[in-house]
């Protein structure tokens, strides 16, 4: 019975849409800015991705064992393959301050490679509806493993977890 006296809706007229916010192919990146190198030095991320082709992939935190020994080092050791494929801009983002970020692309030797941003306030991660609840392990929500190849501010090709890592995004430059 729903509403007044038990008057429901006629069959086929009441429906509910699920919405999905997660970012996927075809959407155009959101303007956000997060910070690059310390507090304040902020970089709109569709601004980075205008007008070039390139890769936006997050990890869930800096110096982590699975973001560190292999997530990580996969766009490093393939810095050279991704832009010869067409990459112009390959950049790391996590929720973290910018001074880890900066330290771990450092200690990765990701300088003049991989640009890392950092997502202080999850503003990026929570407008691309990847948000990860690591607060059992890590103490705060964090992002989702994803990447991304954009051309133009479009996301053209988004991998998850295990599709996330260089080689899938090097095949996904080369198609």
């Amino acid at each position: 019975a729903g509403g007044p006296r038990g008057a429901r809706a006629p069959a086929g007229r009441c429906r509910v849409a699920v919405v999905s916010l997660r970012a996927a192919e075809g959407d155009a990146l959101p303007s956000v800015a997060v910070d690059e190198g310390k507090p304040g030095a902020t970089v709109n991320i569709a601004e980075l991705f205008k007008g070039k082709k390139g890769i936006l992939f997050a990890v869930p935190g800096a110096f982590t064992p699975t973001c560190s020994e292999a997530h990580f080092p996969s766009y490093v050791d393939h810095f050279a393959e991704l832009q010869a494929a067409g990459a112009e801009v390959v950049a790391c983002v996590s929720v973290n301050d910018p001074f880890v970020m900066s330290a771990w692309g450092k200690d990765r030797k990701a300088e003049g490679k991989v640009r890392m941003l950092a997502d202080s306030k999850c503003e990026l991660t929570k407008a691309l509806d990847m948000e990860l609840d690591a607060t059992e392990k890590l103490g705060t929500i964090r992002s989702k493993r994803y990447a991304m190849l954009i051309e133009d501010g479009k996301i053209t090709k988004l991998g998850m977890d295990d599709d996330a890592y260089a080689p899938f995004m090097l095949d996904a430059l080369k198609a």
